[in-house]
């Protein structure tokens, strides 16, 4: 009989502790699983010790808005006040953009003053555009709100305007001032850091409850939910860009004898105005995707369209709000995106007179007084005439129309397949896991990749979605997350490797995602419900369709950012194409990509809330849900659930990619 040696390799191999740990876990929940019926609480976590997170939350915000008293002011009369400190600013930018500003109200409403016309709004963007950049910016401008114009989209799209331009303003404030705090202590800072991470990754729909039950259904509360949404970029761009100011420049500021705030005011925050316009960028199109979603509190204009052509499923309709929202957009980002890299004028470097030095600005002037006085005598200055006017309504409706009387067959065995075949399988298959130990498992994943601290918050956080009574809708939201995110994964990833290693290509995807990614989550909804009804997999589709960008975006740029060196070395070394590929630019990009993929996690769970209201029965279906009853405890405990999903994936992936950068010496 003849013994087989073994090596040292397979030695460590056997011995290796995490190989043990994870086979011991493993094991331990399948033979939870046969012990299914002696042991239903790590199945089902018994009711008699649900936490009622929700119905404290309820007492709580109805004794924050009958009975807290603060001396001066109620909670209530506070609410109220912040709402008219909002609403008069915005209701001057309305008149002015909107609706003309009117004396009475209703159909007693008589207009003193008329409203900028479309002429002259084109006219002063176009010159912006010149302003901020050059006169191509100017004429993509023009184009963008001429489209607004002919496409019927106008009043819609500027009472939308109205809002962005208060919101904005006050996002870029707040968020600067809290950006301004934590750079300057370390200790608001480390607080600030959970808080904002709350922000971006609780569902919106969580908080429009209590926004509603405070400020009341108006357009006031869409923009303080979409401030709340949009300033946590802001906050984290302040401290980066500040953290960022060379110390040479801080230093000699202190020698010129600068006061801590003349330092801040006159040296710090102008030296990092650049990096500050980023900020003021990202707060710009958080704005503007939220259009839709704050439309169901109040916002009206563009978002509302949108809503009401999906709940009457009219996708004509839906995919023209839809795109111009898209196309408003593009305009604002781009200018926001010049401004932010236009340099800084030189003082006294114009002694030219007044009138040339602010010549756009008299120009405009010009403009609107002359077709404010046009319009008088003109109403096609005033308004939109009726003959430039179009519509592709009738062209997408009869479009999907087609589609589903000749390959609605073909359509229903793709979806019935992918149904009974993968979903409803994997569905099944974390349902029947035991949440102990799935806990135990994220520990553990935890522990592996950072330690004792990671693994109590990934623990932690698994823990709660069984103690607050929502396991079986967080593992369904696992569920079409994790399915969607491996099909992105699938088409994505192929798509940024060949985008990367060729440049025409590269330029048409970038395009394409460019494009995708500035179009509102609620529009791919419209056709994939028209196409497959409402269920898991009209959201599955919909969610890939939102969700793909990151993976192509950072494939793309992790295989573009592999060292040329490293290529280089490769190719001599006799290399193939296809070697270079899988030897080199995938080991070291993958880093990046998972970075990629965490972002689409991301931004598949924020579309999964959305989907609910095409029938899942997740997560989101509890944040929809308990905005259609007003229970602000039901939708903030369902918002969390979904940040602390959030969160441990993200906690996760990004610590496995720290550990893999380490490991290549690339951190």
């Amino acid at each position: 009989m003849t013994t087989i040696p073994i090596t040292t390799q397979q030695m460590r191999f056997r011995l290796n502790p995490w190989i043990t740990a994870w086979l011991v876990v493993l094991s331990t929940t399948i033979a939870l699983y046969y012990l299914k019926e002696w042991m239903p609480w790590a199945f089902k976590y018994p009711k008699a010790f649900i936490i009622p997170f929700r119905g404290w939350l309820n007492d709580f915000m109805d004794w924050l808005m009958n009975s807290a008293d603060f001396g001066l002011f109620t909670f209530k009369e506070l609410t109220r006040l912040m709402s008219w400190m909002i609403e008069q600013p915005y209701n001057v930018v309305k008149s002015f953009l909107s609706t003309g500003f009117q004396k009475g109200q209703g159909s007693y409403a008589v207009e003193v003053f008329p409203r900028i016309s479309w002429v002259a709004m084109i006219v002063g963007v176009v010159l912006l555009g010149r302003y901020a950049k050059d006169w191509k910016l100017g004429a993509l401008m023009g184009l963008c709100f001429f489209y607004l114009a002919i496409f019927d989209q106008w009043d819609s799209a500027m009472q939308t305007l109205s809002s962005i331009l208060i919101a904005v303003p006050i996002g870029v404030g707040l968020g600067l001032t809290l950006g301004i705090a934590g750079y300057r202590s370390k200790k608001f800072e480390q607080a600030l850091i959970p808080v904002l991470d709350l922000m971006q990754t609780v569902p919106v729909f969580a908080y429009l409850v209590p926004i509603l039950i405070m400020f009341g259904f108006s357009p006031v509360s869409a923009m303080i939910a979409t401030i709340i949404y949009a300033t946590a970029p802001m906050v984290r761009v302040t401290i980066l860009a500040l953290q960022k100011v060379p110390g040479e420049v801080v230093e000699a500021g202190r020698m010129a004898g600068c006061t801590r705030r003349q330092l801040l005011w006159k040296v710090q925050l102008p030296s990092a105005t650049n990096t500050l316009m980023l900020g003021v960028n990202q707060v710009v199109m958080l704005s503007l995707n939220m259009v839709i979603i704050a439309s169901m509190i109040g916002a009206g204009g563009l978002g509302f369209d949108v809503l009401t052509a999906l709940k009457r499923l009219r996708i004509g309709e839906g995919i023209e709000a839809g795109l111009a929202i898209t196309v408003l957009a593009i305009a604002l980002d781009r200018l926001s995106q010049a401004i932010a890299r236009r340099p800084s004028p030189v003082h006294g470097d114009d002694l030219r007179p007044w009138y040339q030095r602010h010549l756009y600005a008299l120009i405009v002037g010009i403009t609107v007084v002359v077709t404010w006085l046009l319009g008088i005598f003109i109403p096609a200055m005033d308004a939109v005439p009726e003959s430039l006017k179009m519509s592709t309504g009738t062209f997408w409706g009869d479009l999907v129309k087609y589609i589903n009387i000749n390959y609605f067959d073909q359509l229903d065995a793709f979806k019935n397949f992918l149904l009974l075949n993968f979903m409803i399988p994997f569905k099944r298959f974390l349902l029947s896991l035991p949440w102990i130990g799935v806990v135990a498992m994220m520990m553990l994943a935890g522990y592996q990749l950072g330690g004792w601290r990671l693994a109590s918050l990934t623990g932690g956080l698994t823990t709660f979605l069984a103690v607050v009574g929502l396991w079986a809708k967080a593992m369904i939201t696992v569920y079409l997350c994790g399915i969607s995110v491996l099909i992105v994964c699938l088409i994505g990833i192929p798509i940024g490797v060949v985008s990367a290693r060729n440049e025409r290509l590269h330029r048409a995807v970038g395009v394409i995602i460019d494009t995708l990614q500035t179009l509102p989550s609620f529009v791919y909804l419209m056709p994939v419900v028209m196409l497959f009804r409402v269920g898991d997999f009209a959201a599955m589709l919909a969610v890939i369709a939102y969700a793909i960008v990151p993976v192509i975006r950072y494939t793309d740029h992790g295989i573009r950012g592999v060292p040329p060196h490293l290529v280089e070395a490769a190719t001599q070394v006799g290399c193939t194409r296809r070697q270079l590929l899988w030897k080199v630019q995938m080991p070291i990009a993958i880093p990046e990509i998972m970075l990629g993929i965490n972002q689409t996690i991301m931004m598949a769970l924020a579309m999964l809330v959305i989907t609910a209201l095409v029938g899942t029965r997740e997560l989101g279906q509890e944040v929809y849900m308990a905005l259609a009853r007003a229970e602000t405890g039901r939708g903030l405990v369902a918002g969390v659930c979904v940040a602390f999903i959030a969160i441990i994936a993200d906690r996760l992936i990004g610590a496995w990619a720290n550990k893999r950068k380490k490991e290549l010496g690339m951190a």
